[in-house]
């Protein structure tokens, strides 16, 4: 058995390696960005990229349900789940996590994306963005996140398709799959977008990537004999526990989260050298690396705060239909517009 070759740490990061190539792949193959996404549909005039986005989570939420259907997947297990949902920091999050975003030009998914391409000012982002995250979520910052906004154990799972369980009788599994299809026939509306078959074919994988991880990680936890988390993929603390990783190998066990970050990484190398668009790039403006400085500090503060960033809440808890998600989704889109409404009309930026 896979587990007993290679270890339970071993497994689980390479179920986020799988998963993450095929990020990586849809990053740079199939141009799926959340904030370009954004960015298209307010100011290009397009939103083929926000339906192909839609395509994912809709492939996502009904990937997912037909996994717990299945009995292949325990969600109610996640961090998502386990949890009560607190406004206050969702929302918070959510919108510093956007707004980082935008003045930042990328999320935590997007810089490693274009770092695998060559873009060494991503790096920049990758670095500030997982430190900050780890400053607030384990560091000297995170008695006083425990202190404002402490974690409470939810009583019941904390996904929608659950709660509509528990009023009608019905299995979660069945609601679960019809938000699905629901959310997939609004972003195969437009008959224009129907034609674009790449956006669709790279929005199922992105949907694939993501319902896979938690069936991955519950059969690890199935199989193997140590307590392992049911997760999948997020990037804002697995930066700063993969930086963690490479400097305590020796000690540390790997993790999902390292081998999600690798996964996307490697994913995203091979699709900028199929396309022909590795190149090395560099950061010329002090201006443009101070905002992306500032950029990926608020995002990893707001990501913790969020417990999430625009996978890790807008793909990943979505698929769950975790209470957080549609809160932490629109405040990550607001944050977006504010910042690049600030950026786009040429306001000072510190």
């Amino acid at each position: 058995m896979l587990i007993d070759l290679i270890g339970e740490s071993q497994a689980m990061a390479l179920v986020g390696c799988l998963g993450g190539i095929l990020l990586g792949l849809a990053a740079r193959l199939g141009r799926f960005c959340t904030l370009g996404a954004i960015e298209d549909g307010l100011y290009g005039g397009s939103w083929d990229r926000a339906r192909m986005w839609g395509v994912a989570l809709g492939g996502a939420i009904c990937l997912t349900f037909l996994a717990v259907a299945f009995g292949w997947a325990e969600i109610d297990r996640s961090v998502y789940l386990a949890t009560s949902v607190s406004i206050l920091p969702a929302a918070m999050g959510g919108l510093m996590f956007g707004y980082g975003m935008a003045i930042a030009g990328n999320c935590g998914f997007g810089a490693l994306a274009r770092l695998g391409g060559g873009d060494l000012r991503s790096f920049v982002i990758v670095l500030v963005m997982g430190l900050s995250a780890m400053a607030v979520l384990s560091g000297p910052f995170a008695a006083l996140r425990v202190s404002l906004f402490p974690e409470v154990a939810a009583d019941h799972s904390a996904s929608l398709a659950t709660a509509l369980a528990l009023l009608t009788g019905l299995p979660d599994w069945a609601f679960g799959i019809g938000m699905g299809l629901i959310v997939l026939s609004v972003a195969l509306a437009d008959k224009g977008f129907r034609q674009n078959w790449t956006a669709i074919a790279w929005g199922f994988v992105v949907a694939f990537a993501v319902a896979s991880a938690w069936v991955g990680t519950t059969w690890v936890g199935r199989v193997g004999f140590d307590p392992t988390p049911v997760v999948s993929h997020s990037f804002a603390a697995p930066l700063g526990s993969s930086m963690m990783w490479l400097m305590t190998a020796s000690g540390t066990a790997i993790t999902f989260g390292v081998g999600s970050v690798a996964g996307v990484l490697m994913g995203a190398f091979l699709g900028s050298l199929i396309k022909g668009h590795f190149r090395w790039e560099a950061c010329e403006d002090p201006r443009e690396l101070r905002r992306q400085i500032g950029g990926a500090a608020l995002m990893g503060i707001g990501a913790v705060l969020a417990v999430g960033c625009t996978v890790g809440q807008g793909l990943a808890a979505f698929s769950a239909l975790a209470l957080s998600a549609p809160i932490v989704a629109v405040c990550i889109v607001a944050g977006a517009a504010l910042g690049l409404r600030q950026l786009i009309t040429g306001l000072r930026m510190a």
